[in-house]
């Protein structure tokens, strides 16, 4: 396949692809900085066209990956999972993680955090279920450790019941207590948590008649 470079035209849906022309035939796509280290007239040998064509499959699925990121945190695993999605081989994919990683794109331990702040903010979860949610995206255990030694089960567990004080305010205090443990049994708490929690709830409910 090997070749004289006999035009470059930037792509019209894409102004960072340029479209590299072999002997007036279309060849291959190649990134915009690397077309700009090209020339018409310039002889690619195969070795020269391989490497540009793994050049720019690192380039898409690093393109790919910064995309999935620009949405919300991911973890590494998740990043991992969305480019295989993508058919990139596995040494492409163990690249991209690489560069993302020292480029600071991607960090467990920062997405273990954004998970709680997140997790806390809008569906608070106790211990048990934080780890198996982040167990789930492939976070190490010592990285999960490290991040919810200082987790307040008791406060996260009261920020989820309490909203829901107002419709369960007719119920009796087995009732009321059966509700509770359920409730913050599926959101991952432990038995102590919702006892400390029930006890809390029917004296906020007893306070307020």
């Amino acid at each position: 396949m090997a070749g004289t470079i006999t035009a470059l035209k930037i792509q019209k849906r894409s102004k960072e692809r340029v479209n590299l022309f072999l002997d007036d035939e279309y060849a291959f796509s190649v990134s915009l900085s690397v077309a700009a280290t090209l020339k018409k007239e310039q002889y690619l040998s195969d070795a020269d066209i391989e490497q540009l064509k793994d050049q720019y499959e690192q380039y898409k699925a690093y393109q790919h990956a910064v995309r999935f990121l620009s949405f919300r945190s991911r973890s590494q695993m998740e990043v991992e999972s969305h480019l295989r999605d993508k058919d990139y081989a596995p040494d492409v994919i163990s690249q991209t993680i690489e560069r993302l990683t020292h480029e600071q794109y991607l960090d467990d331990e920062a997405f273990v955090r954004f998970w709680l702040e997140d997790r806390e903010r809008f569906r608070p979860r106790g211990e048990r279920g934080l780890r198996y949610e982040l167990r789930q995206k492939g976070i190490a255990d010592e990285v999960i450790d490290a991040v919810l030694a200082d987790l307040d089960e008791d406060q996260l567990a009261w920020a989820a019941v309490e909203p829901k004080l107002r419709q369960w305010r007719q119920l009796d205090e087995a009732n009321l207590k059966k509700k509770i443990f359920g409730f913050l049994n599926r959101r991952g708490f432990d038995y102590d948590v919702a006892q400390t929690v029930c006890r809390r709830a029917w004296e906020s409910l007893h306070e307020s008649n």
